[in-house]
């Protein structure tokens, strides 16, 4: 393992409904350029992490005074699926979890993004340009409300009407990526 926290940032999430967020922080086996090699996320990354029962954050843009939820009370719930590592929050009362809220809802907010360390052997470099993380101690996931590393991450607010709002432009938003690309 690596002292050094290495930070990710991706695509977006989702209002959860009263009060809640949840979304994809890290999406597996897609390539994304950071500085200069590419690194992709293989699926098993986190299972180590998040069977350890280390307290993770979830932050916003991974300002350690913007404190969102957390595992260690229950407010935070991560695991991982085919897709990547998925997060469900229950949003506090404040100020702050109310704007992330509404911009969730809005659909202004960037993604996703992920703190963690690389675990020993948790890496492999099959290229001089490529990266795989196959092991990795997390140590927070970030809204982020610009730009993501990983596009393709997501953060939505959880209601019915949102979900549907979300998925819409999610849609919207894959499919003009797709275009940017061509």
């Amino acid at each position: 393992m690596t002292d050094q926290t290495e930070r990710r940032a991706g695509g977006g999430f989702s209002p959860a409904g009263s009060g809640r967020l949840a979304g994809v922080a890290a999406v597996f086996n897609t390539a994304t350029r950071i500085g200069d090699f590419n690194e992709t996320i293989l699926p098993g990354a986190f299972r180590d992490s998040l069977a350890g029962g280390a307290d993770i954050l979830l932050l916003v843009d991974h300002d350690q005074s913007k404190v969102l939820a957390r595992t260690a009370n229950g407010s935070l719930s991560l695991r991982e699926t085919a897709e990547g590592l998925t997060f469900e929050a229950q949003l506090p009362g404040t100020t702050l979890a109310r704007d992330i809220r509404a911009l969730a809802e809005a659909g202004t907010l960037g993604g996703m993004s992920f703190g963690f360390r690389v675990r020993k052997g948790g890496e492999s470099w099959p290229s001089r340009d490529s990266r795989e993380l196959r092991s990795v101690d997390l140590l927070e996931i970030s809204v982020v409300q610009a730009f993501p590393a990983y596009p393709t991450t997501s953060v939505a607010a959880r209601s019915r009407e949102a979900a549907a709002a979300a998925a819409g432009a999610t849609a919207a938003l894959l499919r003009r990526r797709e275009l940017e690309a061509l």
